[in-house]
């Protein structure tokens, strides 16, 4: 059995937009390439077809796996999320207690993290270790370096 994907809502829609415009768009422009590139003739000795088709290769590859994610979907209810304690689909506002810098960051599911957009995986070592916390909690995590500590500023 396949493992379940957890995606937003939001996360979904992208999903759903990526495989449209790969489907309707990018095919039928790799399409055109492709007859573009065998006008000019012997193929055994085309580097615009070799790249066509590996860009097809590409594409169809992408599709199967959004395809595939799609259909092991679990939406995050907006909702599910406990007040107060941190889950999947919360932000969680957090300060390292050793320099004091805070961050803000949604837990998403791997399928959606993005640390520059301020979403982390639940299985991230920080993600994990944050879920179930509550404001105001001190939370010891393991990270690359070693140890570090955070505290728990806001969940919403």
């Amino acid at each position: 059995m396949a493992e379940e994907v957890l995606l937003t809502k939001e996360g979904k829609e992208e999903l759903e937009k990526r495989l449209e415009y790969l489907k309707v768009e990018k095919r039928a422009e790799i399409t055109e390439r492709i007859k573009t590139a065998r006008e000019f003739g012997d193929l055994s000795e085309n580097a615009e077809y070799d790249a066509a088709k590996n860009e097809q290769a590409m594409i169809e590859g992408e599709i199967l796996e959004i395809e595939n994610k799609l259909k092991y979907a679990v939406i995050i209810a907006d909702g599910a999320a406990k007040k107060g304690t941190v889950s999947l689909g919360s932000k969680v506002e957090f300060s390292d207690d050793d320099t004091g810098e805070v961050f803000v960051y949604e837990i998403v599911g791997t399928t959606e993290a993005d640390v520059e957009t301020g979403r982390i995986s639940n299985e991230s070592p920080i993600g994990n270790a944050l879920l179930g916390h509550k404001a105001g909690d001190c939370v010891r995590i393991s990270v690359p370096s070693g140890i570090t500590t955070v505290t728990v500023k806001k969940v919403y």
